[in-house]
């Protein structure tokens, strides 16, 4: 065809008569480095096997900082410490709050309107409302008229819950009735979300809510329990109009502490008549340390769940014998 030979010709005049163009030069791929780079344990990560700027950086993050590694990949050390931790996180997420473990600790048991745990954490919107039947037996057992009521939850962490939440329940509850506050009935509430504190708090006429629930587990902290507080609760409160605290178990702040701390932000909150951004805690340093300020503060230490220290060198493993 006239057609062909045209465009044959226009091919061959661009010099791309050949079906394909030649390959191109491939650079050579540098091996990767031999070196070998450990960070054994957490007295390592001072030591002289981390370069200056991670031996820097560690001192103030608890961050995976100069982990080290071998080649182009992490030590193995360091892959068993992260799945470790990962673990820590799952098992504390997939974790549920029994039926009657309030009632069986002398609290009011509620629950939001989540029908299962698959639920809870694809519905947060449910979370933060009460089911029917438990908004019936707020209302007919719950004290009202009451400065603070504290709210007790599963959250995000029912390992948490069960582990220090009735301490802190009870720390906070005693620091306010010591300030002469009245203090709401002890309640619990399972697939809670941080909002519930609104309707429950509207419901019994609480000058300040305070949920007290498992948060969302970070790598190797399933544990941590935060709180979070709000003036004058009522439906559709915000973010910005609570303040909370976080990291409250065992290597962050002791649950003793943290009532005692939870119970000062009370009383400024029921000072000022206000909560959330608007609350003025700069007079507060000498009860609230670090956290009535905005400046630096020192990281929890970081705590490694596997220490390879102690494990026998590696052995060369033999061939599979056939089966």
């Amino acid at each position: 065809m006239r057609t062909r030979q045209l465009v044959a010709q226009l091919r061959a005049d661009l010099g791309m008569a050949a079906p394909l163009p030649p390959p191109p030069e491939v650079t050579r791929i540098p091996a990767p480095p031999s070196r070998i780079f450990p960070v054994k344990s957490a007295s390592d990560r001072a030591g002289a096997a981390m370069s200056a700027f991670a031996k820097d950086a560690a001192q103030h993050t608890t961050a995976l900082v100069g982990i080290g590694c071998v080649g182009t990949r992490y030590a193995t050390d360091v892959v068993l410490q992260f799945q470790a931790e990962l673990a820590v996180a799952h098992a504390a997420v997939a974790a549920e709050l029994p039926e009657d473990w309030a009632e069986s600790r002398g609290m009011l048991p509620l629950r939001s309107r989540v029908g299962d745990h698959r639920e809870y954490l694809l519905r947060p919107d449910l979370g933060r409302r009460l089911d029917a039947a438990s908004l019936a037996l707020l209302r007919s057992r719950a004290k009202r008229d009451i400065d603070v009521q504290p709210i007790l939850a599963d959250g995000l962490s029912a390992v948490a819950t069960m582990g220090a939440g009735v301490a802190l329940l009870e720390a906070f509850s005693d620091a306010c009735r010591a300030r002469g506050w009245s203090v709401g009935t002890p309640m619990c509430a399972r697939f809670a979300r941080v909002w519930l504190e609104d309707e429950i708090g509207q419901e019994v006429n609480a000058r300040v809510a305070v949920i007290l629930l498992g948060e969302r587990p970070g790598l190797g902290t399933g544990d941590g329990l935060s709180a979070y507080l709000v003036h004058g609760p009522q439906i559709g409160r915000t973010d910005g109009d609570r303040n909370m605290m976080s990291n409250i178990h065992a290597r962050g702040v002791p649950p003793q502490q943290a009532g005692a701390r939870l119970a000062v932000l009370v009383g400024a909150m029921l000072d000022q008549g206000r909560s959330g951004v608007d609350l003025d805690l700069s007079g507060l340093t000498r009860e609230l340390g670090d956290a009535a300020s905005g400046g630096y503060r020192a990281p929890q230490e970081r705590v490694r769940l596997v220490d390879m220290s102690s494990q026998p060198a590696a052995r060369t493993m033999n061939r599979e014998t056939p089966r």
